[in-house]
């Protein structure tokens, strides 16, 4: 199953708010907590699992290079990392999951349309000549 990473997560944050997420997140440090620091909050736990993946991912690679020998001892340390290692892809597909289904319920809302100009109110007829209560003879 593909996931969005941290940086396509980042190009939709700053697609629907319009702004680099730098600037995002210094704007929401100014705010109090709302949908952007949450969404900005969930970017980072994104990113902070995928970070952990490649940290773990690399760190078994290195166990199991093939110059290496593998002994009792390590083989605690194969499963510590394998351990870690799928405990960090759980993290980024659950977090993953969730930064998406909100971004997907929420939408660019687009700047509201100008008004049409109001009609002016008609200019009153001008008034009609008095008529004479005499009578023509």
């Amino acid at each position: 199953m593909s996931h969005l990473t941290s940086t396509e997560i980042a190009g939709r944050i700053e697609d629907l708010y319009g702004a680099p997420l730098a600037d995002l997140e210094a704007h929401a440090q100014d705010q109090p907590p709302g949908m952007l620091s949450a969404l900005l909050g969930m970017h980072d736990d994104l990113a902070l699992a995928e970070r952990s993946i490649d940290f773990h991912r690399d760190h078994l690679a290195r166990l199991i290079h093939p110059e290496r020998q593998i002994g009792r001892h390590e083989v605690s340390h194969l499963l510590d990392g394998a351990r870690r290692l799928a405990e960090a892809v759980a993290v980024r597909d659950v977090q993953a999951k969730s930064v998406a289904a909100v971004l997907q319920s929420l939408a660019h809302v687009p700047a509201p349309a100008p008004s049409p100009p109001t009609p002016s109110l008609p200019v009153p007829a001008p008034p009609l000549p008095a008529q004479s209560t005499a009578h023509s003879r």
